[in-house]
């Protein structure tokens, strides 16, 4: 079938797409070992679009030991780098070319637009794993300075057996953040996507086979975090876990690792992000644009949106104005439709906390200027207008919380010792933006935020050379760029006497 281009066309070939939702363990597809399983529901109808494996203990086991047995047989792990390249760039090339049956899996699970699954995801994700293909086969090891007589080698090695736990707001490039550099040093992985997005990982897993990657290096467990994500958090032989989630998830797995194994722990938690417009901020319609975009884009569902917008009161105003007019722009819209920029809510769940943080907000004194909506309920689906509040004190709770969804409270300041000071206050420090002329303000205000990435006069830039991690409780640890090489290696000290 030709590549779609309309919304007919995509549901044509949803209708004739043959969804996988078992476990994929030691390079086959199965069934959990005890049976069960759950309904994935698509957020675009209410539909059931498979029954997925729920996988537990048993599964966990089963999918640690074959992990651990092909990491000790050294048929991956102990791979030449450059022949570990070409097998991970095959991988991303075969992700580029199911981009179709894998925009679309996204898009009937997750809910977000078509445009953004094809656009945005599959591209990301097979950048990542290409790029940390690329980067394998060019990374040095050390040598201490030492005396004539000896020899300090300083070397790196995979960590062993790698627990990866990614969360449903963006399956395939959390995942593939993840993937690819542990998979590219050598590591057995088993990756256990969100319940309520599980359907992209499922199919990755047939395609890294095709691409080479051996079986039980790849591993994918669906299922609940109760059950199979806690059996592999507390798993006495999972040497690693990297996590991507809320942070009351990440503070529980931290308990796990201390009461396990002492695991290496890795997250990547919440966010409450402020993006700071000044009064002379060079572009205040490029300052809305961005605005709209930080909390409407992928329908609020990313741990980075610039949730909290911080206004200096001399443009407040005339930015109030210029976003509602932007967010014309970003109504939902049925995600199967090329043209439609903000989808469905993952699903009836988030989709009643985030009226329910709509609700609070205005009860505890914030202006509701636009939105607030849920709309388009006859379809079955989980959609809500986005929303701004005005007039919000950083101690509401809409300020406060993690919505996850487009809801975006604009905080009036004056000056910028009471932007940061009202910006650093949240016990997140994932993102920040900053608005301003000023290049001395710009590197003062950017080098005050106790925050893991800042951006000037934009808002989400970089790209995977660049780190992406957060301060305080929005987690440890950095994805994308070498940095991330850092959480799947052991650093060993080889000292040797001549």
């Amino acid at each position: 079938m030709s590549t779609p281009t309309s919304r007919s066309d995509w549901e044509a070939l949803a209708a004739s797409l043959k969804i996988t939702g078992q476990a994929f363990i030691n390079g086959q597809y199965q069934g959990a070992a005890s049976g069960d399983t759950f309904d994935c529901i698509s957020p675009i109808d209410g539909q059931v679009l498979a029954k997925v494996a729920s996988c537990d203990l048993a599964d966990a086991n089963l999918a640690v030991a074959n992990a651990r047995e092909v990491f000790e047989a050294g048929t991956w792990s102990m791979l030449p780098p450059v022949k570990r390249k070409q097998v991970m760039i095959k991988f991303a090339d075969l992700l580029e070319e199911n981009a179709d049956e894998l925009a679309l899996l996204e898009t009937l699970d997750m809910g977000k637009p078509i445009q953004h699954s094809k656009g945005v995801d599959v591209v990301g994700a097979a950048r990542a794993i290409r790029w940390y293909g690329e980067a394998i086969d060019k990374i040095y090891d050390e040598i201490a300075p030492t005396a004539h007589n000896e020899i300090g080698m300083i070397t790196r090695e995979p960590v062993g057996v790698v627990a990866a736990i990614v969360p449903w707001n963006f399956p395939m490039i959390m995942a593939c953040w993840k993937l690819g550099p542990s998979l590219a040093t050598g590591n057995s992985v088993i990756l256990k996507p969100s319940e309520k997005s599980p359907l992209t990982a499922i199919r990755m897993a047939q395609l890294a086979i095709e691409a080479g990657i051996p079986a039980g290096v790849l591993n994918v467990l669906p299922g609940y975090g109760h059950t199979v994500g806690k059996a592999l958090a507390l798993h006495m032989d999972v040497d690693t876990l990297v996590f991507t989630g809320s942070t009351k998830i990440a503070k529980q797995l931290m308990i796990y690792a201390g009461e396990s194994n002492m695991k290496r722990v890795w997250l990547e938690a919440g966010g409450k992000s402020p993006n700071i417009v000044f009064n002379d901020a060079p572009d205040l319609k490029a300052a809305a644009e961005a605005a709209a975009v930080a909390i409407a884009f992928n329908q609020g569902e990313v741990c980075t949106a610039g949730s909290r917008l911080l206004v200096e009161s001399g443009v407040k105003d005339e930015l109030i104005k210029l976003i509602v007019e932007e967010m014309q722009g970003w109504q939902p819209g049925h995600p199967l439709d090329p043209k439609t920029t903000c989808g469905a809510m993952v699903d009836q769940q988030q989709l009643t906390n985030v009226l329910n943080y709509i609700k609070a907000g205005s009860e505890q004194g914030a202006t509701l200027v636009d939105g607030g909506k849920q709309v388009m309920a006859e379809t079955g689906g989980m959609y809500v207008q986005p929303t701004i509040f005005s007039n919000v004190r950083n101690d509401m709770t809409i300020a406060s919380e993690e919505i996850f969804g487009p809801v975006l409270s604009v905080i009036e300041f004056d000056g910028m010792e009471q932007a940061v000071k009202i910006a650093n206050d949240t016990m997140y420090g994932l993102a920040a933006g900053v608005w301003t002329s000023n290049l001395s303000k710009a590197h003062k205000t950017a080098k005050a935020l106790r925050s893991g990435m800042v951006w000037i006069n934009h808002y989400d830039g970089g790209d995977m050379t660049a780190p992406f991690g957060g301060y305080k409780q929005s987690g440890n640890g950095r994805d994308k760029s070498l940095h991330a090489f850092d959480k799947y290696t052991e650093i060993k000290a080889t000292w040797i006497a001549l």
